[in-house]
């Protein structure tokens, strides 16, 4: 094999691709403002940055173009990495890598999670990669051929790199990552963060924060920059120091950046942070807030979400500028009967519009999978690609032997999905945020940038002011927030936009839904409870 680490070795790294009925995959809005995908990969970008400078990099994001043989052909090495719902694409591409003799490195959250079902690629480098890329970096100086790297250490933040931004072109995506947090202090029994990532929030500092700002504005990028941290305000006195900076920072280069991050739902309860995100021009954040049943939350370990209620904690977050979107689990031991629809109520009331209702799934190696492992109610396989079909949340959910029956629960499923996306009752949350958002953004965009707006803005009058399904509910909508608060006009018309991609997912969702249980109920629940448990003995 050629010695890999000296001269200049050819790294290709592989975005696979995610399903495009994904959630996050809303690819029919990027089409409406002249993107190809969401977001770009910030994982692959920091592990190119972490890999040895003299290398020749290749980066290549099959949601934005299609991987060629040739690209293959030409690589010395092919860096893999992704979560679950690329468990499909990801083995694939060790295959088709392999029969073009490429040397294959992979890692990333599933591979961490299962290694075993990666054992085919020549290296598997697990856990951070700032811990385990050493690791391997160190073999390949010695020539060698394979190898798994691992290690309970956690990264040193404050050590992090700066990600090779430079690999991508900005116009493909909507939005540039950037991370400042990893771990999340709460101890939610269904998330694999604190397995992953630990329970101690780790943080880079202000000033690495501010390089990576920096880098991409030097790279020419403006626009929107997604605070990738799976709790931004894991630790609020840090994140006030660090919004102070980027305040500055921003304020300084005329506001060059807007923002969206994550964050729990104690967001609401701090003045001063909301403030201070409003200042900074923070625009969306995405809630967990997984369900409005208190005793569903004490049961999952959710406390931070007990008694909060979620109408106030949006109307609050409103207040101050930004949008709030929202996670909903639904398959908790707790569900009762009715648990569909309060669901429907609380997203109605509150006037969340993107709100991305799952099914509860067992991650591997997580407090739920332990737990359900021990009372001997875990499918085994299910989180192992058995075909192109995705593996998620909203399509492979309950993964486990259910204690209300299943039937009933993919039913109440349907009817919450059915409910939230009808159009009637969406735009009814789209006049609600366009109504009590008040905005103050900073960021203004340029004037090539701002013609780019407004096609995008007359595609999506034309798409959803000319549908038959949402016409009068868009215009509307439209007219209501320009004449009673125009400053709302641009978040609502956003929102709107991402029906679009909404109706189609609900669509595909309830299909998929609707033939789990007609598969049921055509062999009978016992039956398909057996098949699932009996996997493991080859049955």
């Amino acid at each position: 094999m050629k010695d890999l680490y000296s001269g200049v070795t050819k790294c290709l790294l592989v975005q696979t691709k995610f399903s495009d009925y994904s959630f996050w995959n809303y690819q029919d809005v990027c089409k409406i403002v002249g993107k190809k995908y969401p977001a770009a990969p910030l994982g692959l970008l920091t592990v190119a940055a972490l890999l040895p400078q003299h290398w020749e990099f290749r980066l290549v994001d099959e949601n934005v173009e299609p991987l060629q043989d040739e690209d293959l052909r030409r690589a010395d090495l092919v860096c893999i990495g992704g979560m679950l719902p690329q468990q499909y694409s990801m083995l694939g591409l060790i295959e088709r890598a392999h029969r073009m003799n490429c040397v294959v490195v992979v890692g990333g959250p599933d591979p961490t999670s299962q290694p075993e079902l990666y054992k085919n690629a020549d290296f598997l480098v697990l856990g951070e990669g700032e811990v385990t890329i050493p690791l391997f970096i160190s073999d390949l100086r010695q020539h060698i051929t394979s190898g798994r790297y691992s290690s309970l250490e956690k990264a040193d933040m404050q050590t992090a790199v700066v990600p090779r931004y430079d690999l991508i072109r900005f116009d493909d995506y909507i939005m540039i990552g950037l991370q400042f947090i990893r771990g999340c202090p709460f101890n939610c029994e269904f998330c694999d963060v604190i397995e992953l990532y630990g329970r101690t929030p780790r943080f880079k500092t202000n000033e690495q924060v501010i390089r990576e700002m920096q880098s991409l504005y030097d790279l020419g990028y403006r626009g929107h920059i997604d605070m990738v941290d799976d709790n931004f305000i894991g630790n609020k006195k840090k994140v006030k120091e660090l919004l102070h900076d980027i305040i500055a920072w921003t304020k300084a280069r005329n506001y060059p950046f807007y923002f969206t991050t994550e964050a729990s739902v104690n967001l609401a309860d701090d003045d001063e942070l909301l403030q201070l995100m409003r200042d900074a021009d923070f625009r969306y954040v995405f809630l967990g807030i997984e369900t409005p049943d208190n005793d569903t939350l004490l049961l999952s370990k959710k406390n931070q979400n007990i008694n909060k209620p979620i109408t106030e904690a949006v109307r609050k977050i409103l207040s101050y500028g930004m949008v709030s979107n929202g996670g909903y689990i639904m398959g908790f031991d707790s569900d009762r009967p009715h648990i569909a629809q309060q669901m429907i109520t609380s997203i109605q009331d509150s006037g969340i519009c993107m709100a991305m209702i799952g099914l509860l799934y067992a991650l591997p190696n997580t407090q739920l999978t332990r737990r359900l492992e021990e009372e001997k109610r875990l499918f085994h396989l299910t989180s192992k690609s058995l075909s192109s079909g995705d593996i998620d949340q909203m399509t492979s959910g309950l993964n486990f032997l259910t204690l209300r029956p299943r039937v009933d629960m993919l039913a109440g499923y349907i009817e919450v999905i059915e409910a939230i996306f009808k159009p009637s009752n969406y735009y009814k949350r789209v006049i609600y945020t366009g109504l009590h958002i008040r905005t103050a953004y900073r960021h203004k965009p340029d004037f090539k940038t701002w013609l780019s707006y407004m096609r995008s803005f007359l595609r999506v009058c034309k798409t959803a002011g000319f549908s038959g399904d949402t016409g009068w509910l868009y215009w509307k909508m439209f007219f209501t927030v320009l004449f009673r608060n125009s400053k709302g006009i641009e978040p609502a018309v956003n929102l709107a936009a991402m029906f679009i991609h909404f109706a189609k997912q609900k669509s595909y969702i309830v299909s998929v839904t609707r033939q789990m249980i007609a598969n049921i109920e055509k062999t009978g629940e016992d039956a398909f409870n057996a098949r699932m448990m009996g996997e493991t003995d080859g049955k």
